[in-house]
């Protein structure tokens, strides 16, 4: 990617296609299903975040949308998600060692986002 993460992103690695413009919006998207949805989150190794949602009855499909965008322009996610029951999921993300360091911004942004409810 030739374009520098917006402002406050410098976390998103150059292998991210998402246009720069569009960075802080895919943000916002994941902060608002942060915000709504996780109940639990727990890193399983290094490389392996698990979060638990529950929300309405379109949860999963929200859940399959959104990461099914972000894989598209930062393949390097492989998403797990797992329905438990109508409003329950379970979200399974996992990187390469190489991008560690994103896994880690994303946890601390969804644990963040849990705890200011």
């Amino acid at each position: 990617m030739t374009d520098q993460p917006a402002k406050g992103l410098a976390w998103v690695p150059e292998a991210c296609t998402l246009p720069t413009a569009e960075q802080p919006l895919r943000l916002a998207e994941f902060d608002d299903l942060f915000t709504a949805a996780v109940r639990d989150s727990s890193r399983h190794s290094p490389t392996h975040l698990r979060l638990q949602l529950t929300g309405g009855p379109d949860l999963d499909v929200a859940v399959r949308d959104l990461t099914a965008r972000e894989s598209r322009c930062c393949s390097f996610f492989v998403f797990g998600i797992t329905p438990v029951d109508p409003g329950h999921v379970v979200l399974d993300i996992e990187v390469p060692p190489a991008h560690v360091d994103v896994l880690d911004a994303l946890t601390a942004r969804a644990d963040e986002k849990r705890t200011r409810r």
